[in-house]
Order: structure tokens, then C-alpha cells, then sequence
């Protein structure tokens, strides 16, 4: 398994006390029109204090009020540098995904960490999740990362690339991120933006 070669390489990790790492989701759209089919895109993003790098993540999504609204979801793209410790759960169903592995192998200085994994420059890109929306749907959709806990891989780790500590790993448990979606269908959306039209019009009286 691909998961297996990523451990064997990463060596010994060291503990991150003391310091924080976040799993931050963002959604392409908050109101979706659901007039149509349509998708939108749900981007899961990686920070650390303590390293260099992102050398792996694994996590989760899980959904409330995706029940008749999402039609499926899907792993999309997924950083470049963490294909090769790539692993796909699958579909969970109502927006719900079982999950995804991701990660690259270092075994510095003969393999170097990715420099699209780079940390202090804001949040890393780890993946891309589409959602498909079903026609005519209306509801909230809240979705909320979550660990993938097997009581071996950490939910994210990074690598320390600069001379002082060259070749630690730290492993955390982040902070998960949430975000929410408001599935109208247009007269719907229509009437409200009326309404808001209305009670501005009124105000302004």
C-alpha cells in the first residue's frame, strides 16, 4: 500500500507539543442555484507552526443536510506533490466522503520536500472535492472535516527542511475547519432578493 512506502521513508517523528496545525475547508459558492444540475467545488487547505512543509495529510468530510440535495461528491484534483501517497475512500453518500490519503516521500537532501508544499506563505492546497447538486433541491449543507484515526498515521504531518532541525517530522491533530452551502432554487432565490429589495427600499423611506 502506498501509505505503507510513505511510513517507511518518513522516519522518526517527533512530538508537536505546544504548537498548531488547522484543516480549512472553502466552498467555490455559499448560495448555489439549483434551477439545474449544477456542482461546486469544496478546496481543503493545510497549515502548521512547526515545520517547513506538508509531507502528509488524511482526513475526511462529513455532511448535515446533504440528504436529497447532493447527488454525489467526488475527489478531484489533488495537490501535485501528494499524488503519490494518494488513496481515495470513496463516496459516503448525502455529501458525506469516506475520506482520502495524500502524500510524498522525502528522504532529504537526496529527496527534497515538494516547494508547492511549503508552509508560511498561508495555507496549502491538499485537494479539490466536486459536488454534484441535485435539480430543484433546496436545504443547508454543513460540512465539517474529519480525522481518519487508525491509531497510526496522523491526521496531518510536516517536515522540517531547515538546518536546525533538517529531518523532523511533527504529527498533529489539527483543528478541522467547517463551511455551509444554502441550496435555493431560482424563484425562490428570486422572491428573496425581492424581499431584500423591499425591506432596503423601505429603510431608505
Amino acid at each position: 500500500m502506498k501509505s505503507c512506502v510513505l511510513l517507511a521513508v518518513a522516519g522518526f517523528a517527533s512530538g508537536a507539543l505546544g504548537q498548531t496545525a488547522s484543516l480549512s475547508i472553502v466552498a467555490s459558492q455559499t448560495i448555489v442555484d439549483s434551477s439545474v444540475s449544477t456542482s461546486i467545488t469544496l478546496a481543503v487547505y493545510g497549515d502548521a507552526d512547526l515545520g517547513t512543509h506538508i509531507a502528509s495529510a488524511r482526513f475526511g468530510l462529513s455532511a448535515t443536510g446533504g440528504a436529497g440535495v447532493v447527488d454525489g461528491i467526488a475527489l478531484g484534483a489533488v495537490a501535485s506533490w501528494g499524488v503519490l501517497g494518494e488513496e481515495d475512500l470513496g463516496d459516503g453518500g448525502d455529501g458525506n466522503h469516506n475520506g482520502i490519503h495524500l502524500g510524498q516521500i522525502i528522504f532529504s537532501p537526496f529527496i527534497p520536500p515538494d516547494p508547492a508544499s511549503a508552509l508560511g506563505s498561508g495555507p496549502v492546497l491538499l485537494a479539490n472535492f466536486t459536488v454534484s447538486i441535485a435539480a430543484g433541491s433546496f436545504g443547508v449543507i454543513d460540512w465539517a472535516l474529519v480525522g481518519l484515526h487508525d491509531g497510526i498515521n496522523p491526521t496531518l504531518e510536516t517536515f522540517a527542511a531547515h538546518p536546525a532541525t533538517e529531518g523532523n517530522f511533527y504529527p498533529f491533530e489539527p483543528d478541522f475547519g467547517s463551511a455551509s452551502v444554502q441550496v435555493i432554487p431560482a424563484p425562490s432565490g428570486m422572491a428573496l432578493l425581492g424581499l431584500g429589495g423591499l425591506v432596503a427600499g423601505r429603510r431608505r423611506r
